[in-house]
């Protein structure tokens, strides 16, 4: 019996009008989408006078005027949209997709030991967008810490493309 929740039980990615990602950028989304629908954790807090329909939610996630958009939806309809601004992701996702490639660069050409070297600082990187990603959901939802991990991949995905 497994301890995964499953709060979201479908992620889509409007990519509608950003540039086709690289083979490297669609594995990334691909393994970051996997490994969301196995196991997340993605609640909605009560609003005063407003029940929330409770999951599994389909989530959509877009840039529409420059801004992240989560767009959710159940089986009843739409359950909340929330724009959350890209400027505070700027540089985390700079950061991990230049630590990104160096990583890919390292295990085409390094010793073991530096590769490990790499891939602790793109965690470290990784964490740090998960953390944000938390901190820019407060009050609207409430993730763990691996299911922020799967979205900041997701966001970087689509800020490489816009």
């Amino acid at each position: 019996m497994s301890d995964a929740t499953m709060d979201l039980r479908s992620v889509t990615i409007d990519d509608s009008g950003l540039s086709a990602p690289t083979p490297e950028i669609e594995q990334e989304r691909k393994v970051a989408i996997f490994d969301l629908l196995e196991d997340n954790s993605f609640q909605l807090p009560g609003k005063a006078g407003r029940d929330v329909p409770p999951p599994p939610y389909d989530l959509e996630l877009c840039i529409r005027e420059r801004r992240l958009v989560f767009d959710l939806k159940c089986d009843s309809g739409p359950v909340a949209e929330f724009h959350l601004s890209l400027g505070p992701f700027r540089q985390a996702v700079k950061d991990y997709f230049q630590i990104c490639e160096s990583y890919f660069d390292a295990v085409k050409k390094l010793p073991p030991s530096q590769i490990e070297a790499i891939d602790m600082a793109r965690r470290g990187i990784h964490n740090e967008g998960a953390r944000l990603l938390q901190e820019r959901l407060e009050g609207k939802a409430e993730i763990d810490i691996d299911t922020a991990r799967r979205l900041f991949t997701l966001i970087c995905v689509l800020h490489w493309g816009g």
